[in-house]
């Protein structure tokens, strides 16, 4: 079977991967095919057509009301139609309540927070009042201060609008999972702006900063905003996991991974990449969370191009990629990618090797989620077989005989190692036992007769009380 047939299912052109406007940065599923910046300008454009509909909708609304409540007043000859125009007043008014309020809660995004300061729940669940401050965050927010200190004088102002910030989204306890991102993106991108003016266009010092101001934000709000209740995060961890599990019989020759793990150095490549894969989870970072996907994705290289001798191709990166995630089955990888892409630094998914790698892993999820027959090379009832549970892993005919004979081989080395230690102790037996010999006819043993008396070394005998003489009583 060639090559090119086992990956017929898995290709995919590299253009794919870009933005959909074709602006030249990575795309994401997440932002269906865009970039970040064509995805805020789409949704922001969506978003102030969406406010407008619904200002007009509740201005109409507002103004059928009234009309509604003016002829109420008025005599109507037939009570009938007055049941049946209550029962559309009333829905009139249900209507246009819900509308306006999510009028409100575009044009007033505070308020919320604000209607809620009375009740007992802000009082006594609020992050800012009793969530205690790990030790992970007090650590990160010293190395904060202590990288604005370099900037004496924008580090306050800095330090001031990230706290700030920081504070009042922990205090937006109900704000949804895209709400959330706008505000943190938002941020981003005016705080960018300033610094750009004020570092006089120096990217690479912009970037440096940025760094640590997502490092600072993220992990003060990181309880708060990573898979929250609001959004279908948990749900979707539960459906790929689940699906992850029902793929365990498949293999590295079904997907076509050029990858020889008898090779030991291949083989540890491999178990790097998991490892990493699966410790995304355990970073609270999105930049850390995106550090544990490049090094996976550089140990994935680096098994490839042992194993081919050659560096890797896209399609080859992408098997691999594949497979590493069947095999390794990370926890929470739909919230982690989504926390990614919600929260990190734009200007990172966008361009660069994190970008790519992430773009990569978002296909490979694709991929697993929409896996058939036909992308394994199987026929659909094999497909179902091995779903179900009742084929087991094929080991294909060469590779048995391979096996075979390298057991056979490492039998016989076995073997043979068994038989020489066995005629080396033999030697070595015979080897003491005339070196024993020899000695004692060099050295042959005398026989000496101890005449001293047992107490001989005691030189304090004469010290020593006489002994007890026995008395005989008489009567």
């Amino acid at each position: 079977m060639s090559q090119k047939s086992k990956r017929r299912g898995i290709h995919v052109d590299q253009s794919e991967l870009l933005c959909k406007k074709g602006c030249g940065y990575y795309g994401n599923a997440a932002w269906k095919g865009y970039c970040s910046k064509c995805w805020r300008e789409d949704y922001q454009h969506g978003r102030q057509n969406q406010i407008q509909e619904d200002r007009e909708l509740a201005e109409r609304l507002q103004k059928e009301e009234d009309a509604a409540a003016y002829s109420v007043q008025r005599p109507t000859p037939k009570p009938p139609s007055l049941a049946h125009f209550s029962k559309f007043e009333e829905k009139k008014t249900n209507e246009k309540a819900r509308k306006v309020n999510t009028v409100k809660k575009f044009f007033s995004p505070s308020s919320r927070a604000s209607t809620k300061k009375g009740s007992p729940e802000a009082r006594t669940s609020s992050p800012s009042l009793t969530r205690k401050v790990s030790i992970d965050t007090d650590r990160v927010s010293t190395e904060f201060v202590d990288f604005l200190k370099k900037l004496p004088r924008l580090g306050l102002e800095i330090y001031k609008k990230s706290k700030k910030f920081t504070d009042s989204m922990a205090s937006k306890e109900d704000l949804g999972a895209d709400e959330s991102s706008e505000c943190v993106q938002d941020f981003y991108q005016s705080l960018s702006d300033r610094l750009l003016t004020h570092l006089k266009g120096s990217t690479e010092r912009v970037e440096l900063v940025m760094d640590r101001v997502e490092r600072y934000i993220m992990t003060r709000l990181y309880k708060n905003v990573f898979c929250p209740e609001t959004s279908d995060d948990e749900k979707r961890d539960l459906a790929i996991q689940t699906r992850i599990r029902a793929l365990h019989w498949v293999t590295v020759h079904m997907l076509g991974v050029p990858v020889d793990e008898e090779i030991p150095r291949v083989s540890e490549d491999m178990l790097q990449a998991i490892t990493e894969i699966i410790q995304v989870d355990s970073m609270r970072v999105p930049r850390d969370k995106l550090g544990c996907i490049t090094r996976c994705s550089t140990h994935i290289f680096s098994a490839i191009k042992i194993s081919k001798q050659e560096p890797a191709s896209a399609d080859d990166f992408l098997t691999a990629l594949i497979y590493v995630v069947l095999k390794a089955n990370p926890p929470r990888l739909q919230s982690n990618i989504q926390y990614i892409t919600r929260f990190c630094n734009p200007s990172r998914l966008m361009s660069g090797e994190d970008g790519y790698y992430f773009t990569n892993l978002c296909c490979a999820l694709a991929f697993i989620e929409k896996l058939d027959a036909q992308s394994l090379n199987l026929s659909p009832a094999e497909f179902e077989r091995y779903m179900s549970g009742q084929a087991c892993q094929p080991v294909p005919v060469s590779d048995s005989l391979e096996l075979l004979l390298g057991l056979g081989a490492r039998q016989e080395r076995v073997l043979e190692g068994a038989q020489q230690l066995e005629r080396d102790l033999i030697d070595w037996q015979r080897d003491v036992e005339r070196e024993v010999r020899q000695a004692l006819e060099k050295h042959p043993p005398q026989d000496r007769q101890c005449t001293s008396a047992i107490d001989s070394e005691n030189l304090g005998q004469d010290y020593l009380p006489p002994p007890l003489q026995p008395q005989v009583l008489t009567d």
